[in-house]
């Protein structure tokens, strides 16, 4: 399966469109932010127990392009409501906050695309809502060769964030002490996940443990979505195996490999362009967009 190969850059004013936003969503109110002005939306996820600090340069470098970009904070997540019921997290619950959002800003087709948890999410939106997909882009999603090291991974994280509560409040507090504008944007985007109150973090980890985690493979099979799968490996809870098997299942794919996780965020440049060069054809016509598609995997 070849990469994805990028298409000439169109090269636009820059819009300086930087707008913070909140709408409910099941009597929650969730927070998202716009990037940009265009006609053509994308919309970002981050990931699990991130917030959408993560996406802000890939968000306004794809503004720059022309497009109008929209992150979110997913429930629990962020700036957005955090309640502690285990019961209101559940990726079929995510997507509906996505839907929801398209819905407030009155907007019928979007590309939605998300890393790790947020990929996840992306492809319950295909499962929910697939008429409101022009596209997907599906970063580092988590399927059924992730399971094992998900749950060696998040187990502890979930025990100290339960039996260990008094301490992470503690930790909380001491970071919500340091400023955001005198530290790095990667480091608040790993701060904004200590900041939070541990209860509610700890919630979102049960809801998704006892939940699916991303539909059927027989589901995924159907849907007809471009999509741009990003994949890396030396990742366990991320494996390369796992976007591959996504790319082998979804009839309109690419798959693109990263060098690394850091790739999209220390070293953006070679990503961003394939990023952007996707979603440019996301909104060609939808028979020569998916010609496309078809010889990038040929």
């Amino acid at each position: 399966m070849a990469p994805h190969e990028p298409a000439a850059r169109t090269v636009r004013p820059m819009s300086t469109r930087d707008e913070p936003g909140t709408f409910r969503c099941q009597d929650r109110q969730l927070a998202y932010r716009v990037y940009g002005e265009g006609a053509r939306v994308t919309v970002l996820l981050h990931g699990l127990l991130l917030s959408q600090r993560m996406h802000v340069p890939l968000a306004r470098a794809l503004a720059e392009r022309g497009d109008r970009v929209v992150t979110l904070d997913l429930l629990g997540h962020g700036q957005s409501d955090r309640p502690a019921d285990m019961w209101r997290y559940s990726m079929g619950c995510f997507a509906q906050e996505v839907v929801g959002l398209l819905d407030h800003l009155e907007v019928d087709e979007a590309v939605v695309g998300g890393t790790s948890l947020g990929a996840n999410v992306t492809l319950e939106v295909a499962s929910l809502a697939p008429e409101r997909l022009r596209g997907m882009v599906v970063e580092m999603p988590v399927l059924d060769n992730a399971l094992l090291a998900c749950a060696v991974a998040f187990t502890p994280l979930l025990i100290a964030l339960t039996v260990g509560e008094p301490a992470m409040k503690a930790i909380s507090r001491l970071a919500r002490l340091v400023p955001e504008r005198r530290v790095p944007w990667a480091a608040n985007v790993l701060l904004d996940t200590v900041r939070q109150h541990p209860a509610p973090s700890a919630a979102v980890l049960q809801g998704l443990f006892s939940g699916r985690t991303a539909p059927h493979r027989s589901e995924r099979r159907s849907f007809t979505a471009p999509t741009l799968v990003i994949g890396h490996h030396r990742d366990p809870v991320h494996p390369f195996s796992d976007a591959g098997l996504l790319a082998e299942e979804l009839p309109n794919s690419t798959l693109l490999e990263a060098s690394s996780i850091l790739e999209l965020r220390i070293a953006p440049e070679r990503l961003t362009n394939e990023i952007a060069s996707f979603i440019e054809q996301c909104w060609l016509p939808r028979s020569a967009g998916r010609a496309l598609t078809r010889a990038a995997r040929a």
